[in-house]
């Protein structure tokens, strides 16, 4: 039996509110309470690390991380829900870790919820530590979510 791939040339470009419309309707898919066009516009105003992860013309996924004094937070890191599967999101965690690095971060850190276990793994894979808990971070369908915190060590 033979497969066919179907190779995607891939690249990242900076997010920018042109190209919102197209971001929230990936974080709509994606997510049950998804950020809003304001959280992104927010995050780029502000001057945040927001970079699309682009197939062509096609948004594949999309990252945003906030540089402190020593470590950069990621805030929001999505694979389109089409695209899920493929390495995209490794591919992006990849180019955080490199960019991180070389605005002289020591340490990365996310939230993750705690029923995101997918995700969980994910991360641990990739090098992440689970450091903590944080209570009621997330909304839900039902009150609130618990959140775990995870670092990496650059």
């Amino acid at each position: 039996m033979s497969a066919v791939f179907k190779a995607v040339e891939a690249g990242f470009e900076p997010m920018t509110e042109a190209r919102l419309d197209e971001v929230v309707a990936i974080e709509g898919r994606a997510y049950r309470h998804p950020w809003t066009r304001g959280n992104f516009a927010d995050s780029i105003r502000s001057g945040y690390q927001a970079q699309l992860l682009c197939g062509g013309a096609t948004v594949l996924g999309y990252f945003v991380a906030m540089k402190g004094v020593d470590e950069v937070h990621l805030l929001n890191i999505t694979v389109a829900p089409q695209h899920q599967g493929q390495g995209w999101g490794r591919v992006m965690l990849d180019a955080l870790t490199l960019w991180s690095r070389a605005q002289g971060a020591q340490w990365l850190w996310l939230e993750v919820r705690t029923s995101n276990a997918r995700a969980q793994q994910i991360y641990l894979r990739y090098g992440y530590r689970r450091v903590g808990e944080r209570k009621n971070y997330y909304p839900a369908d039902h009150g609130r979510e618990d959140a775990i915190v995870m670092s990496l060590k650059l």
